[in-house]
């Protein structure tokens, strides 16, 4: 297909890049991600990651934006299916319980995000974005602290769940949530 100037037409050529981006960075991590290995991901050629993004920086912004993104919108639906504190408090266990968050590839890149951020404060914003928004999900039944509170706890329990051997249980979960969230 091609777009009337006989230049090929591949409108999904960007979203394949950041896609193969985060994969690329669950994979090696951001130190060793470079647009070379991103664009053999991808199955484009070398100059299309440069064309769409100015830099590997800003490619990796907008693959952590679109993290960001999708993980809010999954910890924000649980929650809107609250109706009231006790439910919410019912979703937030949930969250933690059933990996919500904590997939194994979101944590990687979470870690990688929090590493990156760390390094180059101007993406530090895609972290505030993130906590903003599930921290207004929250805040919809509880007061700012408490959301507050629970929202590292989501992290918190979910990051070092992934590599404890003992993880805590649903039953655990429950009562750390209670003892911060009351109920």
């Amino acid at each position: 297909m091609t777009d009337g100037t006989g230049k090929r037409n591949d409108p999904s050529r960007r979203q394949r890049i950041v896609d193969a981006a985060q994969a690329v960075i669950a994979d090696v991590g951001v130190a060793a991600t470079t647009h070379r290995r991103i664009a053999t991901a991808a199955g484009v050629p070398l100059g299309s990651v440069t064309y769409y993004f100015t830099s590997l920086e800003a490619l990796l912004t907008e693959a952590f934006l679109q993290l960001a993104a999708h993980s809010s919108a999954a910890f924000r639906a649980r929650l809107e299916r609250a109706p009231d504190q006790a439910s919410a408090r019912e979703a937030v266990i949930d969250i933690i319980a059933e990996s919500i968050w904590a997939e194994p590839r979101t944590l990687l890149l979470s870690y990688e995000l929090y590493a990156f951020a760390a390094r180059h404060p101007p993406v530090s914003a895609v972290m505030q974005q993130w906590m903003d928004s599930s921290r207004a999900a929250l805040g919809r039944f509880f007061d700012p602290l408490t959301a507050r509170a629970l929202d590292a706890l989501v992290e918190g329990i979910g990051i070092h769940n992934s590599i404890d051997q003992a993880p805590l249980d649903r039953v655990a979960i429950r009562e750390i949530v209670e003892r911060i969230a009351g109920g």
